[in-house]
């Protein structure tokens, strides 16, 4: 069995072909030098690597900058996966995608389910929202796990806890937005889970195909992340100049992009499919602190710090 990774280099990329290769499962990772939105790219790369499954992690992620680039997003959110989907569905391969919180119109007050409404504000989330149509589009005879994530973070890329912690690292106090509520996800775990619903290296069957939500479990604002990423770094030893994280409004902190104010994801569907529920966020936070300092300690894990009651 061979898996393509096609994003291989980015954060969630990183964490799937880690994953994988944990399973004994050969991976095959491209990023840049295959076009996903080019069906003869496309083409030949599934020929020549003979791969029985796509796992697409490639994505137009910086949401601000969608708006000035919105058919450079378009075309890696939305034709790519379109592409990658048609060719999967010629050759029998599987696909996994991912895709976004965002799709919501995040006025509800209630965690959104699959089958909840699409209404994307901005520029990337629409392409997001049209790269689910496209696919969607292309029937049942597609194997497909659409997997939606929400606030990811985790080695590899730029994330709000690495941004949150080299803020921490200089200054003495920090202004973050307290009126945006979701899920925080670490990529490790979301990879783990996309790949357990296709049954990639477990011995067990795939999960139906369709639609599903991951993400850690328990909500909070990006303030409440701020003043979690803040106590436990201090804990694990990592630089820390920061005493103070104050709430602001988003008004108060105006972007080029909308963000959903409630964009909560309802993991009930992908907890009854894998048997077994999400971690808590702050958990899996730990992991990822534990990781760096180990890195800082020059490979060496320091002892786990007693997580505050």
């Amino acid at each position: 069995m061979t898996v393509w990774v096609a994003g291989a280099s980015g954060m969630l990329g990183r964490a799937v072909s880690a994953e994988l290769a944990r399973r004994g499962v050969e991976v095959v990772g491209t990023d840049l030098e295959v076009d996903i939105a080019d069906a003869g790219a496309v083409a030949e790369t599934l020929a020549r690597t003979g791969a029985s499954h796509v796992v697409n992690c490639a994505a137009y992620t910086r949401v601000d900058d969608a708006e000035r680039e919105e058919e450079l997003a378009r075309r890696v959110n939305a034709a790519g996966p379109e592409v990658l989907g048609r060719a999967a569905l010629e050759r029998g391969a599987a696909l996994v995608h991912f895709s976004t919180d965002y799709v919501f119109a995040g006025d509800g007050g209630r965690p959104y389910v699959e089958d909840d409404p699409a209404a994307p504000h901005g520029a990337y989330a629409r392409t997001k929202r049209e790269g689910e149509e496209r696919l969607l589009k292309l029937g049942p005879g597609l194997r497909l796990h659409l997997v939606r994530t929400s606030w990811l973070f985790g080695a590899g890329g730029p994330n709000f806890v690495a941004t949150m912690l080299g803020l921490m690292a200089t200054r003495e106090e920090l202004r973050v937005v307290a009126d945006q509520r979701g899920r925080p996800t670490y990529a490790p775990d979301l990879a783990a889970a996309a790949l357990d619903l296709a049954g990639l290296g477990t011995g067990g069957e795939r999960a139906p195909d369709g639609c599903y939500h991951f993400a850690n479990a328990g909500e909070t604002t990006w303030h409440g992340f701020a003043c979690r990423i803040l106590e436990r770094a201090a804990a694990f030893g990592l630089p820390v100049q920061a005493r103070v994280v104050h709430p602001v409004t988003t008004a108060e902190f105006p972007r080029p992009a909308p963000r959903p104010a409630y964009s909560v994801l309802d993991t009930t569907k992908i907890a009854g499919a894998l048997g077994r529920a999400p971690r808590p966020w702050h958990d899996a936070l730990d992991d990822y602190l534990t990781a760096l300092a180990a890195d800082r300690a020059g490979g060496a894990a320091p002892g786990r710090p007693p997580a505050p009651r």
